[in-house]
């Protein structure tokens, strides 16, 4: 059945997104929210100087979404960084086609955004300060 599974396209715009993102000059927290609408992946939301609690009251509860991610990140040694992360949210209980369709399109977009630190979440409380600082240490 995965091999039926139409991978879907980057909307128009996005790649851009993207780019910007990355190369962001601000020493703040800031996200891109995407979502699958009409087998396209395309630009939801942007979130410039937000804290993660209120990047998580933006993301649905119950559908699925692409997260990215830049995170100011103060290291123990006094360094501060801004790893890129990409974040799938894909809540349990959500429509299984839906559930099929962004898990079928996330390799694609993950590859397209150039992010290699990837956390996987299933519910929206799980996306939390302590949650990331904890993932984010296992990538030293």
């Amino acid at each position: 059945m995965a091999q039926n599974l139409k991978v879907c396209e980057l909307g128009e715009g996005v790649a851009d997104k993207l780019k910007k993102l990355r190369f962001r000059k601000e020493k703040t927290n800031s996200a891109l929210i995407f979502k699958i609408k009409d087998e396209v992946i395309v630009l939801e939301d942007e979130l410039e100087d937000m804290s993660v609690d209120e990047l998580q009251a933006e993301l649905p509860t119950s559908q699925p979404r692409y997260v990215v991610l830049s995170y100011c990140y103060k290291h123990d040694d006094g360094r501060t960084s801004y790893p890129l992360l990409f974040i799938f949210l894909s809540p349990s209980g959500c429509k299984p086609e839906q559930q099929m369709m962004y898990a079928g399109s996330k390799l694609n977009f993950q590859q397209a955004s150039g992010v290699t630190k990837v956390l996987e979440i299933r519910n929206v409380e799980e996306l939390t300060e302590e949650y990331i600082k904890e993932k984010l240490s296992f990538f030293r």
